[in-house]
């Protein structure tokens, strides 16, 4: 399992952690600070997930006019862990 950390860009979360495994399936899901509700909700609903299949679903989700959101930055994150792991 490889261990991937990202830093969101205007958003309220200022830390994002996750695992891949070896068939990049996301595990572990983490947001540093932001909704204390929602963001534990998603990490709750994507974990075991096919990580490509997250990143397509929730890339592109705004929040309060910022062009982006939480989940768009899970999705940012996803994609480059994945042109990481090769």
């Amino acid at each position: 399992m490889k261990s991937f950390e990202y830093e969101p860009q205007r958003v309220c979360s200022k830390q994002l952690f996750f695992d891949l495994d070896d068939e990049n399936r996301l595990h572990n899901v983490k947001f540093v600070g932001g909704c204390p509700g929602n963001l534990p909700a998603i990490a709750k609903l994507v974990e075991g997930k096919d990580a490509k299949e997250i990143a397509d679903i929730l890339r592109g989700n705004p929040c309060g006019g910022r062009g982006t959101s939480c989940a768009d930055q899970l999705a940012i994150a996803i994609d480059a862990a994945l042109n990481k792991a090769g």
